[in-house]
């Protein structure tokens, strides 16, 4: 089932959060945040709409380092109703796609309710202050790649870590529901 997340609420603070990444290690996002922004994108290994932007979304976060923007990986989907997405894959993704941010496993989908994370992909843009500038998507492509798309999300966040505001026309990201956990 595919869902997309609301506009952005310009300003509104980063929660703080401390989650065990694929390294084994707890990171907190006062320790991964980046000096001129962060990007946290809510992820997984099972969604089509994922797998057809990770490739994209390495290269861009590779990138967006250059610029101080450090980006962060949250899997929060219920790994039990989707066995795909169990923290052994989680490693088994981040070292095949050579994932150069730490990709993190929200178990009990705590932060993905704090940030209002609604599918995979969600990203959320913030400036170097952790206020929101961006909730729109990486580009065009939805569960097929789209080459040469214009890259919405790498432009928006090198523009945030530039001038510390994101673009004011943004397109919602779209893709599969976060998969919650019953009751």
């Amino acid at each position: 089932m595919s869902d997309a997340p609301g506009i952005c609420d310009f300003g509104w603070n980063a929660p703080s959060f401390s989650l065990k990444g694929v390294d084994g290690d707890i990171h907190s996002l006062s320790d991964l945040k980046g000096p001129n922004g962060t990007l946290i994108v809510f992820m997984c290994q099972h969604c089509p709409y994922v797998k057809a932007i990770v490739d994209k979304l390495v290269r861009d976060a590779n990138e967006l380092r250059n610029h101080g923007v450090h980006t962060i990986g949250i899997n929060s989907n219920d790994a039990d109703s989707y066995p795909e997405d169990d923290f052994d894959h989680m490693v088994a993704i981040s070292k095949h796609k050579d994932f150069p941010f730490p990709y993190l496993r929200d178990e009990d989908q705590a932060v993905a309710k704090l940030y209002n994370a609604v599918c995979t992909p969600d990203f959320f843009g913030f400036n170097k202050n952790l206020g929101l500038q961006y909730r729109g998507r990486l580009d065009e492509t939805k569960t097929s790649n789209v080459p040469d798309a214009k890259r919405e999300l790498f432009e928006a966040m090198v523009q945030i870590s530039e001038t510390g505001e994101g673009p004011r026309q943004q397109i919602a990201s779209m893709g599969c529901s976060i998969k919650w956990k019953l009751g």
